[in-house]
């Protein structure tokens, strides 16, 4: 039954694919789908790109060991912060700033919103180095699924090419219009999975009230000594927690794979949509991930986290459901995982073909060649990442998956204060974008080579991520403030695109009645 079910998966995967590659003949059709991709693709690209595998088995494992059932405010805060304020405060602004500058990438709006060259070079050069180790830690979590669901008659290895290799496929053929309807049909059965599997774990242990009550008679000295501490409305650390609920939420507004969703927006419509859609799938989704990781200490007489670590707590906790649900849960978590790996490699191998090989080197380049090499690059990034990953697997070396928090503060502290605030202001200077860049980079390479040398809250790479997204949020109008201003006539020819004025019907606006 598993068999049957992942065949039928992956082969309506690809035949998506292939259908959709007459919306894959030009750059502006690969990339972004020809900007006219409507709420519900949009809105489920846009939540299937954020949660991963590494979200369903990691971190909901991870912090829900670690904070108990508090750690559903992450979910909490990545449907409201990371979903909802991110549409309402970058959606429709990005739709309309870089259809007027034209650009398909990040790094290319840097440039054309500022008029750097080198601004757009550096930005290209971090989502190329920080994005590598972040497509090889989608593969985490997988191995432990595969190994209670498969261990008899298929290696993980196998799974890993699977995964690449079709992966490969669908997008290759059909660019982004295939991934968006792909996103789609995966995040259907992430939802529905996310929830049926919450029920079956549940029942395991009596029903919600009856797993509730005993993950409050739960004690760790080691962690609190307060009594029904795992079962509380703010668990063991709600400091740490805070950042946790940062990084995994705010940091989708600095994500090059997720702000590059608005850029595909089709109107107006699609917006106002697309955010309660995209609200609602988060708050299904993430939160019911970490919602069930809160219950994982029920399953502390199966699990040696000395031995097996954080991974091992999700893959435990299913282990004990039918045939069937093992199933739908393995189709779930290969659903979250292709969805991202999809939309990553897109933006590394546009951003590496737009902005650094054509820009720099092969300005004539046709567009033809332009997709062609695009294409070429997705099955070199796909490749890359199968292979960290089979490394990881294979040797048991653990830095890749460290490097996936690494790479969303690296990211996301770079890029989230300088396009947000340049999005709303014109005080935004090239300095301030440049400041940004090199700090949240530096620290969180820091953060990864020298740790111990941090103060204590700073040495895990969650928080010091959570800390470059704050902190960029004031280096930039403080460096702005003081250094040069932009040119005047750029920038009122940049901002001109919000003064252009629609006629609306009076069921959208009452002003239209004057």
């Amino acid at each position: 039954m598993k068999v049957a079910l992942l065949i039928l998966y992956f082969a309506v995967l690809i035949g998506i694919g292939l259908y959709c590659r007459k919306h894959a003949t030009d750059v502006d059709g690969f990339v972004l789908g020809g900007r006219s991709v409507g709420p519900w693709l949009t809105a489920f690209a846009y939540g299937t790109s954020y949660f991963s595998a590494v979200v369903f088995v990691g971190y909901a494992g991870q912090f829900g060991w670690k904070y108990g059932i508090a750690a559903t405010w992450a979910g909490i805060g990545n449907a409201l912060i990371g979903s909802l304020m991110a549409w309402f405060i970058l959606g429709r602004r990005t739709r309309v700033m870089t259809r007027h500058l034209d650009t398909a990438t990040m790094p290319q709006f840097f440039q054309k919103r500022f008029n750097s060259p080198s601004l757009k070079i550096g930005a290209a050069i971090i989502i190329f180095i920080f994005m590598i180790p972040y497509t090889a830690s989608l593969y985490n979590g997988l191995s432990r699924l595969f190994g209670m669901a498969f261990s008899n008659f298929l290696d993980y290895s196998v799974c890993i090419l699977l995964m690449a290799v079709l992966t490969a496929v669908y997008v290759i053929a059909g660019g982004y219009m295939a991934t968006a309807i792909n996103d789609f049909i995966q995040g259907v059965v992430m939802l529905v999975g996310i929830s049926a599997v919450i029920y079956a774990v549940l029942e395991t242990k009596g029903g919600f009230i009856a797993a509730l009550d005993g993950l409050a008679r739960i004690t760790d000295d080691k962690v609190s000594s307060t009594p029904g501490i795992f079962a509380s409305f703010f668990g063991t650390d709600p400091l740490n927690l805070l950042f946790v609920v940062i990084l995994t939420s705010l940091g989708t507004w600095g994500l090059p794979q997720m702000v590059q969703k608005f850029y595909a927006i089709k109107s107006e419509d699609s917006i106002q949509k697309g955010t309660v859609i995209s609200t609602l799938f988060a708050f299904v989704v993430a939160g019911g991930c970490y919602f069930l990781g809160g219950f994982g200490r029920l399953f502390s007489d199966q699990v040696d986290i000395a031995a097996e670590g954080y991974d091992s707590i999700i893959p435990t906790m299913l282990s004990g459901l039918s045939e069937g649900m093992i199933a739908l849960v393995v189709i779930l978590v290969l659903s979250a995982s292709m969805s991202t790996l999809s939309s990553l490699v897109i933006v590394s191998a546009s951003t590496l073909t737009l902005d650094l090989i054509r820009d720099n080197f092969a300005p004539n380049m046709t567009e033809k060649r332009q997709i062609l090499l695009i294409r070429l690059l997705i099955v070199v990034f796909i490749a890359i990442s199968a292979v960290l990953a089979l490394v990881q697997y294979k040797s048991s070396v653990n830095f890749i998956a460290q490097l996936m928090g690494i790479s969303w503060g690296a990211m996301a502290g770079a890029f989230l204060a300088p396009f947000m605030y340049a999005l709303y202001s014109k005080k935004v200077s090239t300095a301030s974008c440049w400041a940004c860049f090199i700090f949240a980079s530096v620290l969180m390479s820091a953060n990864m080579l020298c740790r111990p040398m941090f103060p204590a809250i700073l040495q895990s790479p969650i928080n010091a991520g959570a800390f470059a997204m704050l902190a960029g949020l004031v280096i930039v109008p403080i460096v702005s403030a003081i250094t040069s201003p932009p040119n005047r006539k750029l920038i009122d020819n940049v901002f001109s695109c919000y003064d252009k004025r629609i006629i609306v019907p009076v069921s959208t606006s009452l002003n239209s009645e004057k």
